[in-house]
């Protein structure tokens, strides 16, 4: 199947950085099939009881999630399977055609800031992608995000864990820790955090590593 991708023009600020949108670009075949058949299911079934069943739903009706940086699609493809209406978007062209492949379906090529929906979906899922947002930037997006989502929509976020702003081989990373994570949700009135927990990354060449989650909930 030709990979379906929507292009829109992408905003680029200094904050999601060209070379980090390069970085992915020049990688994204390597960065796909490294990430590709990680074994998820600890954080799918923490974000997906919040969400409606898609059991015996209508086309029409099946609850909506958004995989937001979706990647190469792996978590997309797995909501798309179990029954759910998935959108996804990925602000690299060459990660979003990886993903459309997987899906079968449209992967728009956009970034968070581009994000306009209103009161559109029962989830949103944000795997290890807001962390390429500033931090001074988080807020809006955090706003963005939750005018997206449905009234009791659930969000999952992941981030690198720790304090601060780095580059590492040519891509930008805001780390959080609990407490700095529950502060910019704080300062969202739509948004409250229902529950943070460290994770250690799922790659077996990356064990050590730890993770923040969060799973956010619109009020």
């Amino acid at each position: 199947m030709k990979p379906n991708v929507t292009t829109l023009t992408l905003v680029k600020n200094k904050h999601m950085t060209q070379q980090t949108l390069d970085y992915y670009a020049q990688n994204a075949s390597a960065f796909a099939n490294s990430t590709l058949h990680i074994d998820m299911g600890e954080f799918y079934n923490a974000f997906l009881p919040h969400i409606p069943s898609a059991e015996g739903c209508p086309n029409g009706l099946k609850p909506h999630i958004l995989d937001a940086g979706c990647g190469s699609g792996r978590d997309a493809l797995h909501f798309k399977k179990l029954g759910y209406k998935v959108t996804a978007f990925d602000a690299v062209a060459e990660l979003a055609e990886i993903a459309s492949f997987h899906l079968e379906q449209p992967v728009y090529v956009k970034t968070f800031r581009q994000i306009n929906d209103q009161n559109q979906f029962d989830g949103i899922w944000c795997c290890a992608s807001l962390l390429h947002v500033a931090h001074s930037e988080l807020p809006d997006r955090f706003t963005k995000l939750a005018n997206a989502l449905k009234p009791n929509g659930v969000l999952y976020v992941s981030f690198k864990y720790g304090e601060g702003e780095r580059d590492i081989n040519g891509r930008h990373f805001t780390d959080l820790t609990e407490e700095s994570l529950k502060a910019l949700i704080d300062a969202e009135p739509q948004l409250t955090l229902e529950k943070s927990w460290q994770s250690e990354d799922q790659r077996q060449e990356r064990k050590g590593e730890i993770w923040l989650n969060g799973l956010i909930r619109k009020k």
